[in-house]
């Protein structure tokens, strides 16, 4: 599943760029939006782009999809933290560094041992539901002890949440990384038949 070349590393950071960008923000499928992909495009930057440096930049990107709209209006990010404009803007949002970056480790732990065959979507699989689970509970559980709207803080209400959300963002980052697969698999197969096709050729 991992890509070598520079052009096609290009390509798959720039599609995955656009897909952060372009979906940021909207958290349930509609008929005018699609679910935030940025579970999965950390996850899928981790398996196919192989600079490190991609990480703070998608880190980064990240944080101006989600305060450059307040920034822009006047706010200043102190004010932005500490009044509740947004709701998910709170201290608890740092969590969401190595939240996202485990993603990305995850990915690059199944990059590693990736082989060019069925059964290595079980690994992928696996190595997409552990990122998920602790990006989960890093994001979840810094935004519910450290944004403030919950004064007093329960083990039992925070399962409850995770319970209620973690399912609908997985799903998502399935959906995405399903798609990606099918990409994957099918440019791969195109590859093969125009190498059959050459050696047929020749």
């Amino acid at each position: 599943m991992p890509i070598t070349s520079n052009r096609h590393q290009f390509l798959a950071g720039a599609a995955l760029l656009l897909l952060l960008a372009g979906t940021r923000g909207q958290h349930f499928a509609t008929v005018h939006s699609l679910p935030s992909a940025s579970w999965a495009v950390f996850f899928l930057a981790g398996v196919y782009l192989r600079p490190r440096w991609v990480l703070p930049v998608l880190l980064a990107l990240l944080w101006a999809l989600d305060f450059a709209p307040h920034l822009i209006a006047g706010a200043s990010l102190r004010d932005v933290v500490e009044s509740g404009q947004a709701f998910c803007l709170s201290p608890g949002y740092f969590f969401l560094l190595p939240a996202y970056a485990a993603l990305w480790c995850a990915g690059r732990w199944y990059a590693q041992r990736h082989r060019q065959e069925w059964r290595s979507l079980w690994l992928l699989a696996a190595a997409a539901l552990a990122g998920a689970a602790i990006c989960e509970l890093l994001s979840s559980g810094g935004f519910y002890l450290l944004s403030g709207h919950f004064a007093e803080p329960r083990f039992a209400e925070f399962a409850g949440r995770l319970t209620a959300y973690f399912p609908r963002s997985l799903q998502a980052m399935a959906s995405y990384v399903a798609v990606a697969v099918v990409i994957h698999a099918s440019l791969v197969l195109a590859g093969k038949a125009a190498e059959a096709h050459e050696a047929a050729a020749r």
